[in-house]
């Protein structure tokens, strides 16, 4: 397996490696889908790189945050990144219009800097995200204080067309505590929130050259009165060898509490990726404490071995109606290890059963690097990073058919204008036949090497 197959790439390269209209899909699958470019980032001052989840709220827009863009005055990386909203058109056939709600300010307002992570909306219209880099932690890179990170809250306005209000609800602190939060947030039916940090934790001491410690889970409890502080937890700390290390976000809640995710690398199975030999991931299950105080405990649900069971997993897991775990891994795989949509099922004796539902070929998609998303029938959805007929990646369906499930290749990207390189969560409107995603290249947007990136729409 290569490094190329994208889930190998090291938190350096946010740093110092540039990431790399409408149309019909004919001569890509079937002529009943279409796809559609809702906007193109432009680069600065406007947004690049869109990261994460997007969300709508109850009027149909849809938010997001990039990577990239906004201002470029902050340390270390220099571009702050942002968060966005795209308001549909007043008038069929109208142009989306774009606005930016919010410009990270950075590590030297006490701010965040650079997300790496989608947005997630609480039951008062509240939207949470997090920041790699920023916030009061004293987190150094490379003789540069960036921070260590945040989790950020933004208010909407009172009045329409107002200003949204952004505060910062968790610096992160590094060492035992965690730093550089990545991957989308979770809230549970108590209004708490779980993530991932790719480092702290302070256990582990050789998962990265630049970045302390192997990773954390993490818990924010919300203030019990008005005005107060939100409390963290460290739930548990990675510490590589036989456990995972450097978890990727967008974990799972159970109905009783417990904590779902992956980490793309650790575990005692190696890959071998070039000159480097490394885990190929694990999936986790937290278990909540019995009392109040106790500590969590890790169970490991499975360890993938860079076989056909797929390596390097992407997070971003989820339920079916009968509670079986679906995801998503970059590498390995039946396919020259080109990736694999995957499907975990408990026995009635609690043993996890992990099955590869599909693995890609290379002409069908490349390295799928986001979670999948079931429609009303139980059909998945979701994107590989590259691939396809023009090695833009790609957007895919698999469908239920008995025992077994049927790929169509619904698109393949062709890069700009069109989008090219999706890397997040698809997801549906309320109709349940329209899917919308980003990705991190193609567009319009010339002040990028491939395009800075678009917000699309596919549709039956």
């Amino acid at each position: 397996m290569s490094p190329q197959n994208g889930w190998f790439l090291r938190p350096m390269a946010k740093l110092l490696i540039p990431i790399l209209s409408l149309f019909t899909l004919a001569g890509h699958a079937s002529a009943e889908w279409k796809e559609k470019v809702l906007y193109s980032f432009q680069g600065l001052p406007d947004g690049a790189d869109p990261v994460g989840a997007i969300a709508f709220d109850v009027a149909g827009n849809l938010y997001g945050a990039t990577l990239d863009g906004g201002a470029d005055n902050c340390p270390g990386i220099a571009q702050c990144g942002t968060v966005f909203q795209l308001e549909p058109p007043k008038q069929k056939g109208g142009a989306w219009s774009e606005s930016l709600i919010y410009v990270f300010k950075g590590k030297n307002s006490n701010d965040g800097e650079t997300p790496d992570g989608g947005v997630i909306f609480d039951k008062a219209g509240n939207l949470y995200g997090t920041t790699s880099y920023g916030g009061t932690g004293d987190c150094v890179l490379l003789g540069i204080k960036v921070g260590c990170g945040v989790v950020y809250k933004l208010t909407p306005p009172k009045q329409k067309g107002g200003a949204w209000t952004e505060s910062v609800i968790y610096s992160f602190k590094g060492g035992k505590d965690g730093y550089l939060p990545n991957g989308d947030l979770t809230f549970d039916v108590a209004g708490n929130l779980y993530g991932a940090t790719e480092f702290g934790g302070g256990k582990g001491t050789s998962c990265d050259p630049y970045y302390q410690y192997c990773g954390t889970v993490f818990e924010l409890s919300p203030p019990k009165t008005k005005g107060g502080r939100w409390s963290e937890q460290i739930l548990h700390s990675f510490a590589a060898g036989s456990d995972g290390y450097n978890p990727n976000g967008g974990l799972l809640v159970d109905n009783k509490g417990a904590v779902y995710g992956t980490t793309p690398l650790g575990g005692n199975q190696l890959c071998n990726l070039g000159q480097y030999q490394v885990g190929c991931g694990i999936a986790f299950k937290l278990v909540p404490p019995g009392r109040v105080g106790g500590a969590w405990t890790e169970k490991i649900v499975h360890v993938f071995t860079d076989g056909k069971d797929g390596a390097g997993p992407n997070g971003g897991l989820i339920f079916d109606t009968k509670e079986a775990i679906y995801g998503t891994a970059g590498g390995g795989g039946s396919g020259n290890g080109r990736g694999v949509v995957f499907r975990f099922t408990q026995s009635r004796n609690g043993q996890w059963n992990e099955m590869a539902l599909y693995s890609f070929q290379g002409s069908d998609g490349w390295g799928p690097s986001g979670p999948v998303t079931f429609d009303a029938l139980g059909n998945v959805y979701g994107t590989t990073n590259s691939g396809g007929a023009h090695f833009r990646g790609t957007f895919f369906r698999l469908k239920p058919t008995g025992s077994k499930w049927a790929f169509d290749l619904v698109y393949s990207f062709m890069g700009s204008p069109d989008p090219a390189f999706p890397a997040a969560r698809v997801i549906v409107d309320k109709a349940g036949d329209h899917f919308y995603s980003t990705t991190q290249g193609g567009g319009t947007g010339q002040a990028c090497q491939s395009g800075c990136g678009t917000v699309f729409e596919v549709w039956q």
